[in-house]
């Protein structure tokens, strides 16, 4: 039985609740919020000179919280130390120990690789002592990038701009994409022919198909035109048979469960999520969310891991949930085990539900929207990890024509496995359906009712989406779990890299120059491999194979000697960023508008300044085509004159026109999307907000078409108006009559209000919101 005055620490409040609730009355249960002393920004606060000893101080701000710490330790006859389960969890640990001055016997470090009760009380069970091989891999890290960055950004400053930062995986992975479009640019199309032969029996004339031309006894590429009439010419006049059937049975097996490289990716494929989002909400649903009749439950196991390793109580659980609910066929004979990646720390589990039987569906309720999503992606692939293969029938026919070969594939669904329950996202596009084949016979006869060509050109390679990035990082060896997330949002937040429509990543001139400085003079800062051996290093820091300061001290004297010459190098020179030409005409002078950053973020300016000085919000070129006239459809930021208050619209390119031939009124608050209707070939378009929206099609005259009470969210659309950036008129006034009139009922009610005046209030509110 524990003494009532034991201390359990954590990092979160709503940690500290789950947490609490397990353990009960026997424990106090606090939370340090975060780190409680760091490396003070305004200083380097490492002495290099002298061992590389970090000026660890505690972080601002914090000093309640320190001094409650502080008197509940001393308080308390044991103190257990239970933040996250990582280096970083671990150096939490260490530096509250420190701060607080806790002795070592009354020193007990605990963590949680799930927050349920048994994990919790078995943990409490068997603490040990903190790992300080885990705190030097953290410490290592930590200097090491503060050296890089407080060293080479001044000098990006003073040669470059004001602001800028450099960081070892930052600028390795602007690299990558400065690389990729430096790939798409140098790209040369290619041209390619194909041929497709509509095929039917010849007796009876049922069963037409589709045929592909595959070549002779190797599949041909056809580059010309020439080619391919051919081709056509010596089947047109040939007869055509079946010279091959294949049957099979193909079996797909399922995705592993997920670590955080592919959590990250698949909730930006299927939830549209970025990766820092991803995580926090994957940390609510660590740490534990309010369950109607059980209290505060952590949902899922710890979120940061590069592991494919499942308990045998899980995969148990797994299997029987499976039997139970889908049946012992859906149920392999044998557990799937999943092997690791040689690189990988493997100090956690794969990311899995804590508890199988919790259906995401059945506790929705309890969840905000974004919660239940990621829980339903988790909660689903692990089921699916653990099901049967999918079976499909596979059926390939060759036809043969004058020595060359068509073929004509089709597969369908058997038995469904573990697709019943999930299927992994893709960032290519998806294979083209096919439609199902006729029963053939090898050696039976056909005719052809048609014989088309297309031609084709190669396409370059797809700039990274911030999913594809994660795995090129991750294949490459660069970074660990815990930094992907805020790597990327580092090189968007400093402007390296931008986002083009929903998803592309691309440099801009400034992450170029940055990339081009950094390759020129700190070539192994940017270098893959330097950088994965930098990780792999810290990984021998963790196991107590390598000493962090001599890792430190080797790094730090090639580093050194490559920023002084840098700095001999650069002496007096400026590199100049160049501008970023837009595809926008100043509507007073002509010229094309550049891109420019402020301290609000990128706009549109003309080049011509002082003598033109207009400017405008930044456009963004969004998928898909007008619906009235064709053109690009622009992403805009409006600002009401009355409110002040700024909205996002989206209308059509010819919008701003000074022809008005040729200006086109399309404007709506409706998010454009890559995918057209399947009816009539238009752009479809999704409700703005957070969370997955269905896209539905606005064409009036399609048989798809979604009305507006079906589309969900706010129906009002914005009035036209002559002006890109001007506010909708009448859109604007009610959103400005709506907030008065809820401001001055807010004003006016200083006495309890009665019933039914309250009810309006709040509806006049709730609409207000709504308009906003």
């Amino acid at each position: 039985m524990a003494n009532k005055t034991d201390l359990v620490i954590v990092e979160s409040p709503s940690k500290a609740k789950t947490i609490g609730k397990y353990l009960g009355p026997g424990y106090e249960v606090k939370a340090s919020m975060g780190h409680v002393r760091d490396l003070p920004k305004s200083k380097l606060s490492v002495d290099i000179e002298h061992g590389f000893i970090p000026d660890y101080q505690p972080i601002k701000g914090k000093e309640d919280v320190i001094s409650d710490l502080k008197k509940a330790a001393k308080r308390s006859d044991k103190v257990y130390l239970a933040t996250d389960p990582d280096r970083e969890g671990e150096a939490i640990s260490w530096h509250l120990k420190e701060l607080l001055n806790i002795p070592d016997d009354k020193t007990y470090r605990v963590t949680f690789n799930e927050i349920t009760k048994n994990v919790v009380n078995q943990s409490i069970a068997a603490p040990r002592a903190i790992d300080q091989n885990l705190v030097d891999a953290q410490q290592a890290r930590r200097i090491l990038d503060r050296i890089v960055g407080y060293q080479l950004s001044p000098l990006l400053w003073k040669k470059i701009r004001q602001g800028l930062s450099a960081g070892r995986v930052q600028s390795v992975a602007t690299r990558l994409v400065v690389e990729r479009e430096e790939e798409i640019r140098a790209f040369v199309p290619q041209e390619y022919w194909s041929i497709e032969a509509d095929l039917e029996r010849v007796s009876p004339h049922i069963g037409s198909f589709k045929a592909q031309f595959h070549g002779k006894d190797k599949k041909m590429e056809l580059s010309s035109r020439e080619e391919a009439e051919e081709v056509i010419a010596a089947v047109s006049k040939g007869a055509w048979s079946v010279s091959k059937v294949k049957r099979q049975e193909k079996n797909r097996q399922p995705a592993p469960p997920f670590t955080t490289s592919t959590l990250q990716q698949e909730a930006s494929r299927k939830l549209n999520m970025s990766p820092a989002r991803t995580m926090a909400v994957a940390q609510q649903l660590y740490e534990g969310v309010e369950i109607a009749g059980q209290g505060a439950v952590g949902l899922i196991t710890y979120m940061r891991t590069d592991s494919l390793r499942l308990s045998d109580e899980a995969v148990t659980a797994a299997r029987g949930f499976i039997s139970q609910r889908y049946g012992g066929s859906y149920c392999p004979a044998q557990p799937r085990h999943y092997k690791t990646k040689g690189n990988a720390q493997d100090a956690h589990e794969a990311i899995r539900p804590s508890d199988v039987t919790l259906v995401p569906e059945d506790i929705k309720k309890d969840l905000t929207a974004e919660q239940f999503r990621l829980y339903k992606l988790i909660w689903s692939r692990f089921l699916a990890c653990q099901m049967d293969n999918a079976i499909y029938d596979s059926l390939s026919i060759d036809v043969a024509n004058s020595g060359y070969i068509f073929r004509a594939s089709h597969s369908s669904l058997k038995f469904s496995g573990f697709t019943a329950v999930y299927e992994e996202g893709k960032d290519d596009e998806e294979e083209e359906k096919t439609s199902p084949l006729p029963d053939l016979k090898e050696g039976e006869a056909l005719t052809h009712k048609k014989l088309s060509k297309d031609q084709h050109f190669t396409q370059p390679p797809a700039r990274y989406s911030e999913a594809t990035l994660i795995r090129a990082l991750e294949e490459q060896g660069i970074g660990r779990p815990s930094t992907y997330a805020p790597t990327i949002s580092t090189i968007l937040n400093r402007e390296y890299v931008v986002k083009e429509g929903s998803k592309a990543l691309r440099p801009t001139p400034l992450g170029e120059v940055v990339t081009g400085l950094m390759k020129d003079k700190f070539h192994d800062i940017v270098d893959y491999d330097f950088t994965a051996q930098m990780e792999q290093r810290l990984d021998k820091v963790e196991e107590g194979a390598a000493d962090w300061k001599a890792l430190l001290d080797d790094f730090y004297k090639n580093f050194d000697a490559e920023l002084k010459q840098a700095e001999h190098d650069l002496d007096g020179e400026r590199i100049k960023v160049p501008d970023e030409v837009s595809e926008e005409v100043c509507p007073q002078c002509g010229r094309n508008l550049v891109i420019k950053s402020g301290r609000f973020g990128r706009f549109l300016a003309c080049p011509g300044w002082p003598e033109c000085d207009f400017t405008m919000p930044l456009v963004v070129e969004m998928p898909g085509k007008c619906p009235l006239c064709g053109g690009r459809l622009f992403k805009r930021t409006g600002k009401s004159k009355k409110t002040g208050k700024q909205y996002t619209y989206y209308c059509c390119e010819h919008r701003s026109s000074k022809d008005e031939a040729h200006r086109c009124e399309f404007v709506t608050f409706d998010v454009p999307v890559k995918d057209n209707c399947p009816v009539c070939g238009q752009t479809m378009f999704k409700k703005s907000g957070r969370g997955a929206k269905k896209p539905f099609c606005i064409n009036e005259k399609c048989s798809n078409f979604t009305p507006e009470d079906k589309r969900g969210g706010w129906q009002k659309k914005p009035a036209a108006s002559t002006e890109g950036g001007a506010a909708p008129a009448e859109t604007e006034e009610k959103k400005s009559a709506a907030a008065k009139k809820a401001t001055a009922k807010k004003t006016t009610s200083k006495k309890p209000a009665a019933k039914k005046p309250a009810a309006k209030k709040t509806t006049t509110k709730k609409a207000a919101a709504k308009e906003k």
